[in-house]
C-alpha cells in the first residue's frame, strides 16, 4: 500500500485526509556528500517518510506523504556544480505554502521530516508562522540532527562521522544501496587556514578556546565534500539501525498528532 499522495488517486487522498490522515512534508537538499554518495539527500527524507507513514497506519495513525522539497537553503553548498539551493526566504515561504495547502482543506495534522541541516531555520519558521497564522502546531523532525546522536549511541565510529560520512552515508546505503560507492569513500582531505585558523567545523574557526561562528564554502571545510575525518566504516546495518529509530520516533509523533492535533 502506497503513502505517497503524487502515486495515489484525488479521490482516495482526500478521504484520507478528511478521517485524520497525518500529511508529512518531506524535504531535503541537492549538494556534494563527497565521491560515495549520490547529490540528492532528500530522496532519503523522502523513503524514511514513507517508512514513518507505513509504520503510523500499522499502529492505527493513518499518514500520507507529500513529495520532498529537493532544495536546501542557500547556504554552504551554493556554487555546487548540479547543486540548487533556495534562498532563506524563498525557501521558508515554500514550506509555508506547502503547509498552506493542507490546512486549507482542514487539514491540521502535519508533520515536516526534514533531511538538511540548511533547512532547520527555515522550516522552524515556518512553523511558527503557522502557529500564528492558524494556531497549528507542526513538529518538525530533524533526521541528521537526531541521527547523530544516535550513531554515537548505536556504536558508530568516530571516525566516520562526519559531512560525507555518517549518519547519512550509513542511513543511504540502507535505503538506497543501488546510489551509493562505498569504494570510492575517502578520508578527509587537508583544510587551509581560514583568517589565519583552522575550521572546527561547517562555520566555526577557534581561537583561544573559544569558536567564532564565519561563514564558509564547502571546499574551505569539507574537501571534495568530505568532513568526517575517514566514513569508510560508514555501512547499511548501522544504518539500519539508525532507520528503524527514527522511523518509530516518526510514527509515535504521528500517533500524538491523531489524539491530541485538531
Amino acid at each position: 500500500m502506497t503513502h505517497r499522495i503524487a502515486e495515489l488517486a484525488a479521490p482516495e487522498v482526500a478521504s484520507r485526509l478528511a478521517a485524520g490522515a497525518v500529511a508529512l512534508l518531506p524535504m531535503g537538499s541537492l549538494e556534494t556528500h563527497g565521491p560515495a554518495l549520490p547529490m540528492g539527500d532528500y530522496l532519503v527524507a523522502e523513503d524514511i517518510a514513507a517508512r514513518i507513514a507505513a509504520a503510523a497506519m500499522a499502529a492505527g495513525a493513518d499518514a500520507l506523504v507529500a513529495p520532498a522539497i529537493p532544495f536546501g537553503g542557500e547556504d554552504f553548498f551554493a556554487g555546487v556544480a548540479g547543486g540548487i539551493t533556495l534562498s532563506v526566504p524563498t525557501l521558508t515561504a515554500v514550506i509555508e505554502e506547502m503547509a498552506e495547502a493542507f490546512i486549507r482543506i482542514g487539514t491540521r495534522r502535519i508533520m515536516i521530516v526534514n533531511g538538511h541541516a540548511g533547512t532547520i531555520g527555515p522550516a522552524e519558521a515556518a512553523a511558527r508562522a503557522m502557529r500564528h497564522r492558524h494556531g497549528v502546531i507542526i513538529p518538525a523532525l530533524h533526521l541528521w540532527r537526531e541521527a547523530g546522536k544516535l550513531h554515537a549511541e548505536l556504536g558508530g565510529p568516530v571516525v566516520s562521522f562526519g559531512h560525507g560520512g555518517d549518519p547519512v552515508a550509513s542511513v543511504t546505503m540502507h535505503l538506497r544501496p543501488e546510489l551509493c560507492r562505498p569504494q570510492d569513500a575517502r578520508e578527509k582531505g587537508a583544510t587551509g587556514p581560514y583568517l589565519g585558523l583552522p575550521p572546527t567545523g561547517f562555520g566555526a574557526v577557534r581561537t583561544l578556546g573559544v569558536d567564532f561562528a564565519v561563514p564558509m564554502w564547502v571546499e574551505e571545510v569539507a574537501p571534495g565534500g568530505v568532513a568526517a575525518p575517514d566514513p569508510r566504516g560508514a555501512n547499511a546495518a548501522h544504518g539500519a539501525a539508525i532507520t528503524d529509530r527514527l522511523v518509530a520516533a516518526g510514527a509515535a509523533m504521528c500517533t500524538q498528532l491523531r489524539e491530541h492535533a485538531a
